[in-house]
């Protein structure tokens, strides 16, 4: 049995993955600048996740085996993945990286919808109120406003909608994760998903010719660092929950919109003004809140 880590010492560690989390889309926005096509991006990520979970489930002893009964919610969570990772790039390479990130970030939210609706979960005011609150703020950190709503949607719309498809994806992978596949070994789960999606994005993105390669050494080297980014968060993610006392420490990973706003500012230069600081900070906030308040 693994030693647990003190909580203060295993945020810390959940910091950093969700940094380099933040670090993997700022990668894939320059990696789609510099001639990558979405799909690339997406088979370099699933496919390197899968293969590093693989090594890390053999050195661990960890059957590869996923019970028959299991199967077709594993495939049916694959196909999901892959078309939220796909929505999330398209949003990513259109509008500003950080702001792709918040609206995505609305999954949690919708899986709790979602809950509802089936009957899983009893609805409570407490989460609709932080629900209401991390959509304001996700306004503000959009800079959405009535007067001139037309003009700022057609700037931000597309890539929003790409967004808003990759969390409405996620919210149903949420779902099958939480109660089809609960039994299910979260790393022999996660590597069945990500296996699913780099098959699916070899297989669509070959036949209709949509892999298309970086055309210079700067767009390589993002592709190959959007991989090394999302593997080295996931690895330190899978270390580190398990050693944790308290699952509140999850909260931390709500880190990842604000580092990719400080890194999206440094390496793209995509600045954004205080006034969407201080909604992107009241998004994230809410939804730790929800998150906590579920647990």
């Amino acid at each position: 049995m693994q030693d647990k880590l003190p909580l203060r010492v295993g945020i810390v560690i959940l910091m950093a993955a969700a940094v380099s989390f933040a670090s993997n889309h700022v990668a894939a926005r320059i990696a789609f600048d510099h001639g990558a096509s979405i799909a690339s991006g997406v088979l370099a990520r699933a496919s390197g996740t899968a293969l590093l979970l693989l090594v890390l489930m053999r050195l661990q002893g960890v059957a590869l085996a996923v019970p028959r009964g299991l199967l077709a919610p594993a495939l049916g969570a694959g196909v999901l993945v892959a078309i939220q990772s796909y929505c999330l790039y398209s949003a990513v390479s259109m509008i500003p990286v950080a702001l792709a990130l918040l609206v995505f970030q609305t999954s949690p939210m919708l899986y709790l919808l979602l809950a509802w609706a089936s009957g899983r979960e009893k609805p409570h005011w407490s989460a609709l109120a932080a629900m209401l609150v991390a959509l304001a703020g996700l306004a503000l950190a959009l800079d959405i406003r009535i007067g001139g709503f037309g003009a700022r949607w057609a700037q931000v719309g597309a890539g929003v909608l790409w967004a808003c498809g990759a969390a409405v994806a996620y919210a149903f992978v949420y779902y099958i994760n939480g109660y089809a596949l609960k039994a299910l070994d979260g790393r022999l789960r996660t590597f069945a998903m990500t296996a699913v999606t780099a098959s699916i994005a070899l297989v669509i993105g070959g036949a209709v010719g949509a892999l298309d390669a970086p055309r210079d050494g700067t767009g390589w080297a993002a592709l190959a660092l959007l991989t090394v980014f999302y593997c080295i968060a996931m690895t330190v993610t899978f270390m580190v929950l398990p050693r944790l006392s308290s699952a509140s420490g999850t909260v931390a990973l709500n880190f990842e919109p604000i580092a990719l706003l400080g890194l999206a500012w440094l390496v793209l230069g995509q600045a954004v003004s205080p006034l969407q600081i201080a909604g992107a900070f009241l998004t994230v906030g809410a939804i730790a809140w929800l998150g906590i308040a579920k647990k």
